[in-house]
């Protein structure tokens, strides 16, 4: 099996897209890590995510706003063979992300950043309460490193069956 990266900015949106959670790495003080799965949305090379205005991560990222985000397809097993259990792997697809939280504050980009995340799940237009958009906490993730691979890939040269599928 074959990990290899991926390179062209289509597709690495189109794993992106295809996700319905990230997770989200951070470190507090003294360097442990925190990691939270959480719904987001995506737009132009920036991720928007929400949260409760309080809460431990709000902490950690108010003294290190430094994170980690991660997408992973719907991984699917695959073998070369069958009988070897060393050949068995998840299939999928992955993207990697370095950037910076900045809390958004102002009202009208907070209901900008809630229609990204809900399009990432719906095709339906929101309206939010004035309440409401107060209360979240809108994180904006632009995101400066990115790194994607397709993982699990079958050997060019793994056993294959007569119609040319690989056992």
């Amino acid at each position: 099996m074959r990990t290899y990266s991926i390179e062209q900015e289509e597709h690495i949106e189109k794993v992106i897209r295809s996700c319905k959670l990230c997770h989200l790495g951070m470190a507090d003080e003294n360097g442990k890590p925190y990691v939270l799965p959480m719904n987001f949305g995506y737009e132009k090379g920036v991720v928007y995510l929400h949260s409760a205005q309080e809460g431990y991560s709000i902490s950690i990222l108010l003294k290190n706003p430094q994170v980690c985000i991660t997408f992973c397809t719907d991984p699917g097993l695959v073998w070369q063979d069958e009988e070897v259990a060393c050949s068995y792997r998840m299939r999928g697809e992955s993207v990697i992300c370095h950037g910076k939280v900045v809390f958004e504050e102002d009202f009208d980009e907070k209901v900008k950043a809630l229609n990204y995340i809900m399009r990432q799940y719906s095709d339906r237009e929101f309206n939010y309460s004035a309440p409401a958009v107060r209360n979240v906490k809108i994180w904006k993730v632009a995101l400066d490193e990115i790194t994607a691979r397709e993982f699990g890939v079958p050997n060019r040269n793994a056993p294959r069956y007569k119609d040319g599928t690989q056992f």
